[in-house]
């Protein structure tokens, strides 16, 4: 079983940016496709990005394209989420998910099967 910790995340101005960590226990991540959500209070996770483990591709949601980058450092086995041009609509607990070994990303919450312990991602106007 995967443990995932989530780091990075904290209080920023609109139009600032802020990394976020999602490092694996356990396991590495070598055959993990790792995905980033985010949750509002009273609201469903919504997927913001995802990095596959098949030659690295990725997806991103419309609301974070081109503002967003997600990568993996293998050696460091840890997938950062790029947060740019960050908005106050960007303000929610930011969430890493992994499904079994080897399958494609989840873009929905109900595919993920780990999950990390979340953080806070504050973004001031």
């Amino acid at each position: 079983q995967v443990q995932l910790v989530e780091s990075g995340g904290g209080l920023v101005q609109a139009g600032g940016s802020l990394r976020l960590s999602c490092a694996a226990s356990g396991r590495t991540f070598s055959r993990y496709a790792v995905s980033w959500f985010r949750q509002t209070p009273g609201n469903e996770r919504e997927f913001v990005a995802a990095h596959n483990f098949r030659g690295g591709a990725t997806a991103y949601a419309d609301s974070v394209k081109g503002r967003f980058t997600i990568s993996k450092n293998s050696i460091q086995d840890t997938v950062y989420l790029q947060m740019n041009s960050l908005r106050p609509e960007d303000t929610a607990v930011y969430y890493c998910a992994v499904v079994r070994p080897g399958g494609d990303y989840c873009s929905r919450e109900t595919e993920c099967d780990y999950w990390g312990q979340g953080t806070q991602v504050t973004v001031s106007s």
